[in-house]
């Protein structure tokens, strides 16, 4: 007869065992300067792979992007231009690019995708009540702050959202097509958050041949879903020098492992490579600022300061500790611009980092 504890099953309990002891390839157990290279260069390869990046760069070879301008706005201090750029044959991804009046190039480069919400929020347009709100309350016009800092932001719309629904999530109004992108994206070997970093680095690429930006100093920031593109985005593209994750950077098994949240954070087999923390490694010795919410209820904080811990020993080793800073804001899931611009605008000004 079978004993009670074989007969009873508790989903918590399992999923716990399931993430504690699978084998990770690429925790950091790095002790000096070779090792950590060693790492890096072989963890970014297959970080890449697993997101599906190199299945994109086989299927996308010879495409080129264009850009088109669709609509030019002259505001006080900056103008806002929204454009498509081909980044697949099939996508033509909405974007807005910010200027900021009285600076001429070239400029720094922020990067600044969204998560869960629409666009144009992120270009300070709110188109009800709802949305100024969030927008006053979360500090998430997040592109008219860096081009107030002086820079050129770029705010993508995040593949999945806005224009890039499926038709029958516009028609019904959802908020985004992530679960759809997700599966579909599955069966040929993608996944949402890979294709939204081969996104970004598309629209690095434009701006570094059209848009006269200092290719030397290129920042992303976004909140959570936009902390989690600019996380693996700045694993995975070197070229960015300074990385600002907001109400993102956690644990893996912390967070989407026990809380729920949308299907596109999930990557199959990540945690068999290694833990955020490892994958936030690859960023280092680039600046890395982690914000937090210290009341967020889908990132614990608790969690988040363990990794932190463990990314800033990457860091250590890597001989960076000075790039790599924890900020926690005195609330909840939201954006912290007191922990953003000062960072960037500090190690923007910091030419020794190397990728």
């Amino acid at each position: 007869m079978a004993s009670e504890k074989q007969q009873a099953y508790h989903a918590e309990s399992h999923f716990e065992r399931l993430y504690s002891t699978a084998p990770r390839e690429f925790a950091f157990r790095a002790t000096c300067r070779d090792e950590w290279i060693t790492w890096r260069e072989a963890f970014r390869p297959r970080l890449r792979e697993l997101l599906g990046l190199e299945a994109m760069e086989t299927d996308l070879r010879g495409h080129r992007p264009e850009a088109q301008l669709l609509a030019t706005a002259e505001l006080d201090d900056h103008t806002r231009e929204s454009w498509h750029l081909w980044v697949e044959p099939t996508v033509p991804l909405p974007f807005y690019v910010l200027r900021p009046k009285g600076r001429e190039g070239p400029l720094p480069l922020v990067l600044t995708p969204h998560g869960h919400n629409q666009p144009h929020v992120y270009v300070g347009i709110s188109r009800d009540e709802a949305e100024a709100k969030s927008i006053a309350e979360g500090e998430r016009d997040i592109a008219v702050q860096a081009v107030r800092e002086g820079y050129l932001a770029i705010a993508p719309t995040t593949r999945g959202f806005g224009k890039t629904r499926t038709e029958e999530d516009r028609l019904l109004d959802a908020v985004s097509s992530c679960r759809t992108q997700l599966l579909h994206g599955l069966l040929v070997g993608r996944t949402p958050i890979g294709e939204r970093v081969w996104d970004i680095s598309r629209l690095i690429d434009w701006a570094i041949a059209s848009q006269n930006v200092d290719a030397g100093r290129i920042a992303i920031t976004g909140n959570s879903g936009g902390g989690t593109t600019s996380l693996f985005a700045a694993a995975c593209e070197t070229r960015i020098s300074v990385a600002v994750p907001s109400s993102y950077f956690c644990t893996f098994q912390g967070s989407i492992g026990s809380i729920t949240h949308c299907a596109c954070n999930y990557v199959p087999g990540i945690l068999r490579l290694g833990e955020e923390y490892d994958v936030a490694g690859l960023i280092a010795p680039r600046a890395f600022c982690a914000i937090a919410g210290r009341d967020d209820p889908i990132f614990p904080i608790q969690h988040t300061r363990l990794a932190f811990e463990r990314v800033h020993r990457v860091y250590e080793v890597a001989g960076a500790p000075d790039r790599c800073e924890l900020y926690v804001g005195d609330g909840g899931h939201r954006y912290y611009k007191d922990g953003a611009w000062p960072f960037i605008r500090r190690h923007f000004d910091d030419r020794t980092s190397a990728s």
